[in-house]
């Protein structure tokens, strides 16, 4: 189950065609029970996507457990980062939320594909 989490993670990056390079380091628990995935992505814009993934395999259930998906632009400004850390509690979607330039939004788990979408609309969006 985590190996299948971590190949459809790296699946989505190696497809993507807005991805420039990658640098993702996976550390593995005992009995492949859990991975943490630390690493950055450069995009086409030179803008670069840093992830950090905490799941836990439970049974038959994967759980992400902590997550970050902090995207900026090439001069190191955010444009959104989407946490689980255990703040801004006003937030409906409490812990998940999403930070953008000027307010913090509920937000859910996304994938990395659905990032990488929201990347390319910016992209393409400006």
């Amino acid at each position: 189950m985590i190996e299948r989490f971590v190949e459809n993670i790296e699946k989505a990056i190696s497809s993507s065609s807005i991805v420039l390079s990658s640098n993702v380091q996976k550390y593995f628990g005992p009995a492949l029970e859990t991975v943490y995935l630390k690493g950055h992505l450069l995009i086409i814009d030179s803008s670069v996507l840093e992830i950090a993934i905490f799941a836990t395999k439970s049974r038959r259930t994967l759980s992400i457990e902590k997550y970050r998906l902090h995207f900026m632009n090439s001069a190191g400004q955010m444009l959104f980062r989407y946490d689980n850390a255990p703040h801004h509690l006003e937030i409906d979607s409490y812990p998940h939320h999403k930070h953008t330039p000027d307010k913090i939004v509920p937000s859910t788990v996304p994938s990395i594909k659905d990032i990488l979408n929201e990347i390319s609309a910016i992209i393409i969006g400006r």
